[in-house]
């Protein structure tokens, strides 16, 4: 049964490591991540930052990161497309051996948040063994295996159903992705705002309802004394 994990790992251990000691101000928000070969992944990732000088000069000396390429800025934002040469043996493991696909990455004092969909529990178990092998500082915070119940169970609307089914029977989950924003929002007769704003609201209700709500139930479970 395919397993939805959200995992945080430290940054010294991980990609950007040097450049967020650098610039901790700075704050990394991928958008998409695709395995280049077996030693290197291409994310696309936004970017914020008090000073873009720094922050590049930042890359420079970073030893995980390497053709860096500035693709768009909107006001204080701006998208990078760059390869993590290090640290990344995480990703590259779960992404090529496991055939995981990267939901989520952002980053945030001091370490990176990962969502990640793994097609079973022993692939997730796999790759947490892969992380202990390379001394990669990495905590499984929440596991969720999926199911085939109805999505109002975890307090979806209806818009927000038709919109995550659609991404995924699109390919949209996939690597490299099979549709894109602006393609999928024309399909669903949206802006591509309005997009955006209802994965990341469709997105937190599935994290509080399934995997911070389901933990929390098995924690009860886990507490209540025999019979």
């Amino acid at each position: 049964m395919s397993t939805i994990s959200e995992v945080s790992i430290g940054a010294t251990t991980f990609a950007l490591g040097d450049t967020l000691e650098a610039v901790p101000e700075a704050t990394f928000d991928v958008e998409r991540v695709v395995a280049h070969d077996d030693d290197h992944v291409m994310p696309f990732v936004w970017v914020t930052a008090p000073d873009r000088a720094a922050l590049e000069a930042a890359f420079a000396d970073d030893p995980s990161v390497v053709d860096i390429e500035l693709l768009s800025e909107l006001d204080d934002e701006w998208l990078y497309r760059m390869e993590w040469v290090s640290h990344v043996q995480f990703v590259v493991h779960a992404i090529v051996e496991e055939g995981a696909t990267v939901l989520d990455a952002h980053s945030g004092r001091g370490r990176w948040q990962l969502r990640i969909l793994f097609p079973d529990r022993a692939s997730l178990s796999r790759t947490y063994e892969s992380c202990e092998g390379h001394d990669i500082d990495i905590d499984i915070e929440t596991i969720y295996e999926m199911d085939n119940e109805r999505h109002g169970r975890y307090g979806l609307t209806d818009d927000q159903s038709v919109t995550l089914t659609t991404a995924f029977e699109h390919g949209f989950y996939e690597v490299p992705r099979g549709v894109s924003v602006a393609d999928l929002a024309d399909e669903l007769d949206i802006s591509h705002q309005a997009l955006s704003e209802r994965f990341r609201r469709a997105h937190g209700t599935l994290i509080e309802n399934s995997l911070i709500m389901g933990r929390e139930r098995d924690d009860e479970r886990t507490a209540a004394p025999e019979l």
